[in-house]
């Protein structure tokens, strides 16, 4: 399958969501990243180091990636061109999974922003009579819906997760991604932010390291029965 991982900064997906995406490329499935800017606003790094970096870490990912133009880190707006742009890049990778940055305020508006556009957007992917769309999207592209939204919390968790994944088999690898972005580190641990907050969910499922996820919808399963782990242990 295609899964989609979207981040309003280079280095958002990588602190927030990348255990996961190299689990999934690991098991055959096409990874896609796309990043709303370059960090022009950031305090340390510039925008060329601030996507060189990012390009290395996607290959550690094993992850295609894209930037695209929605005006510059403190500029991403939700309106509707910028969703309409969005939405023609999911109709054109066709992704059953799309991740994104929790909706909720966190340290940076721009997170924000970027889950509300993201959330908004994959409704709007699958309108088959959004004229608008067919201005954006490739000739021939078709409406898309996507199997599931997921959000991720970059350096900031949101209450218990909706659910857990166990990540031990990746962390080195996860690392090795976040250690590309050395400019962000000049101000805060936030590897060693990442990790610890990986090994405590980890440890409270009784597994090395774990990554928690918040469903946009509720998880839906054929049957009870299919749902044989539990994060906890009575």
């Amino acid at each position: 399958m295609n899964i989609l991982a979207i981040g309003a900064h280079p280095d958002d997906i990588e602190f927030g969501c990348a255990h996961v995406l190299i689990q999934e490329a690991r098991r055959g499935h096409r990874v896609k990243l796309l990043v709303l800017s370059r960090g022009e606003a950031a305090s340390s790094g510039t925008p060329e180091a601030r996507e060189a970096e990012a390009r290395e870490a996607a290959k550690v990912i094993g992850a295609d990636l894209a930037f695209l133009d929605f005006g510059g880190d403190c500029h991403l707006e939700r309106n509707p061109k910028n969703t309409f742009h969005l939405a023609s890049e999911i109709r054109q990778f066709q992704p059953a999974i799309v991740l994104a940055p929790h909706p909720d305020e966190n340290q940076h508006p721009d997170h924000a922003v970027t889950g509300r556009l993201t959330r908004d957007a994959c409704r709007y992917a699958r309108y088959a009579g959004l004229e608008v769309l067919k201005g954006f999207a490739l000739p021939g592209t078709a409406p898309h819906s996507i199997a599931a939204l997921y959000f991720y919390g970059i350096t900031t968790e949101f209450g218990k997760p909706d659910v857990v994944v166990d990540i031990s088999d990746v962390a080195k690898d996860w690392e090795r991604a976040m250690q590309f972005h050395a400019s962000q580190m000049q101000t805060r641990a936030y590897v060693d932010l990442r990790l610890t907050g990986a090994r405590n969910l980890g440890l409270s499922i009784g597994v090395e390291y774990a990554a928690g996820l918040y469903a946009n919808d509720p998880v839906r399963v054929a049957a009870l029965s299919d749902l044989s782990l539990s994060s906890r242990h009575f």
